[in-house]
């Protein structure tokens, strides 16, 4: 019996440059939603719907049922809508089971709450590489593909694939490997994993940050990759992705969301606990990132060795 066709649309949100997917079976009425955006403003400190709203209208339209929420990486340029999604539509939480080690560096960076544990519990399942999941009829392959962070997770399902940051379009490149617990030569490895995936296959990439003469675009092809992506194309060596990559993320400046967003997603999409006012609040630790990269004056609370 031929597989499913799935139905796959994308969303793109302009602020954050990130693109979310809703996936699903049509047969069955079955969906999963990966990758989904809350709106925050970090000037105002004000969050907002709007993007995951516009996933469940397009959910609702269909009359679908939400059974996953798939998460390719605890994501440092926004903030989680898994929670919005759940509360509204239904669906578990899935995300690599890597993300403890994740938890585990950034619960110390935020000083998250004593009852905090970093063992994934936040989520609803914790995905190993090679695990299959049922959507309906289709069948959706979690694979490890760390580098970016050490727990990032790509999504296959037939001759599709969600890669989440590991590559962009192939005139953007590849992510960046430089946040604590990434590492240059595993991004490369799992790049090189994806690129052996037939010619064929679709990847769908979870941003773009598109040069002027094009509009954002979500997918492009495995042939394409490797033929045209500006950082690692075919003839490429590691030692010179790695050379690459590493001279490159010395120059970058950390996303603009990078504070908010990760004490958030290491909390699979919950805002921190209240305080005794009521209100809910986002830390901004000083100089964490400063001092990781050896550029910290002395004297700052954070260490190197909680990063690391």
């Amino acid at each position: 019996m031929a597989m499913t066709s799935p139905h796959i649309q994308s969303f793109f949100d302009e602020a954050t440059g990130t693109f979310s997917y809703v996936l699903a079976d049509t047969e069955t009425g079955q969906a999963a939603v990966i990758d989904p955006v809350l709106d925050f403003d970090p000037k105002s400190g004000s969050l907002t719907s709007a993007s995951s709203d516009r996933v469940l209208d397009h959910i609702r339209k269909h009359h679908w049922q939400v059974q996953w929420i798939l998460e390719t990486h605890a994501h440092a340029d926004h903030l989680s809508g898994a929670q919005h999604i759940r509360h509204h539509a239904g669906g578990r939480i899935a995300i690599s089971a890597a993300i403890c080690q994740v938890q585990k560096i950034f619960r110390t960076v935020f000083r998250f709450e004593r009852d905090f544990l970093p063992d994934g519990s936040q989520f609803d399942c914790l995905l190993e590489d090679g695990q299959v999941l049922q959507l309906g009829r289709l069948s959706v392959t979690a694979l490890s593909v760390p580098g970016h962070t050490p727990a990032d997770m790509a999504f296959m399902v037939g001759d599709d694939i969600f890669v989440g940051d590991t590559l962009f379009m192939p005139d953007v490149g590849t992510a960046r490997a430089d946040f604590p617990g990434g590492d240059a030569v595993a991004l490369f490895s799992s790049i090189g994993r994806i690129l052996r995936l037939p010619l064929q296959t679709r990847i769908h990439v979870c941003h773009d940050y598109p040069p002027a003469h094009r509009a954002p675009a979500s997918m492009c092809t495995v042939a394409e990759q490797r033929a045209q992506n500006i950082h690692v194309r075919d003839g490429i060596t590691q030692a010179q992705f790695v050379e690459m990559r590493n001279q490159r993320d010395a120059s970058l400046a950390m996303p603009t969301l990078i504070l908010p967003a990760v004490q958030v997603n290491a909390r699979a999409g919950r805002l921190p606990p209240a305080q005794s006012d009521g209100r809910t609040y986002l830390e901004v630790p000083v100089n964490a990132f400063l001092e990781d990269r050896g550029q910290a004056p002395d004297g700052v609370w954070q260490t190197k060795q909680a990063l690391c």
